[in-house]
């Protein structure tokens, strides 16, 4: 029976051949990090009866059951939907979007990043590519999801604005900037915008409101990890609204799927034809217009 069983059909929806005859991992979808009490109640079931009672917690956040019968396969995707659990995807498409816990939960987050991924989620998982492709998103500067190691990177950040009135020259901004974009000049805060890494700092400490933040998305480009390192690259400025993310999200898929061969990561097609090509259809998308 399992010898006529086609594992690579049954790999694109997350379930992994393993070394023991008949067995597979499978992969959960697990977006953005979250699960309910609920997903992890069931897991925990479909784990004790049809695995070994164990889940392996993956780098990106993912879940995997390992020691799933093949047999079985379709009676364990049944038991997991019981409980809103989906399966993932492996190989040439858009993978699971991980992302920090961000605004929502964390002090130091400037983006909703839960929100984002599963509007990510939606508009992408498990599209059809060349080859694998991934996001994070991650909230702050902090970069706790390690936003530059993906396919395509989003880092929350702030635009901000200072309001000399209600200042009264504490310092205590200049003393957070951990760029050095903030500086004391007779007695007032001045500001070297070149230097400013949009981390939002200077908002979330001013005591008197005197610095105004409105949340943004530092987004980069062609990261991967792995055999190959190396830290995607941020070709825009900050994005302010979702509507132009999304386009410029677009226009990064839709590049990688025009123009990567077979088997090609985003980075080596990059590398291939040079950043230019990528950078002109991203900037077209963030100022709105059509190539």
């Amino acid at each position: 029976m399992a010898g006529e069983i086609n594992y690579a059909e049954l790999k694109k929806g997350g379930f992994m051949k393993q070394k023991q005859k008949g067995f597979g991992s499978l992969r959960l979808k697990v977006i953005g990090g979250n699960l309910t009490a609920e997903n992890i109640r069931v897991i925990s079931e479909v784990a004790e009866k049809y695995g070994r009672g164990y889940v392996h917690m993956t780098s990106r956040q993912g879940v995997e059951i390992p020691f799933i019968n093949v047999e079985q396969l379709a009676e364990v995707k049944e038991a997991l939907l019981k409980g809103g659990v989906e399966t993932g995807v492996c190989g040439p498409r858009v993978r699971t979007v991980t992302a920090c816990q961000g605004s929502e939960i964390c002090p130091s987050g400037c983006i909703d990043t839960y929100t984002l991924a599963k509007e990510l989620d939606e508009r992408y998982f498990g599209r059809e590519l060349p080859h694998k492709f991934k996001f994070g998103v991650t909230g702050c500067m902090n970069n706790c999801l390690k936003a530059e190691e993906n396919d395509v990177g989003i880092k929350g950040g702030m635009e901000i604005t200072y309001n000399e009135e209600p200042c009264f020259s504490c310092g205590v901004c200049v003393k957070v900037c951990r760029t050095g974009a903030l500086s004391m000049e007779d007695g007032k805060v001045v500001l070297d915008a070149s230097k400013c890494n949009h981390c939002g700092r200077c908002v979330k400490s001013c005591p008197a409101d005197a610095w105004v933040g409105t949340p943004g998305y530092i987004v980069s480009f062609g990261g991967t990890f792995g055999n190959f390192i190396y830290q995607g690259e941020e070709l825009l400025p900050i994005i302010g609204d979702k509507e132009t993310l999304f386009r410029v999200t677009d226009a990064a898929i839709e590049y990688f799927e025009e123009n990567a061969k077979p088997s090609e990561r985003f980075r080596k097609t990059l590398e291939r034809l040079g950043i230019d090509g990528l950078k002109e259809k991203v900037r077209k998308a963030y100022e709105g217009g059509e190539e």
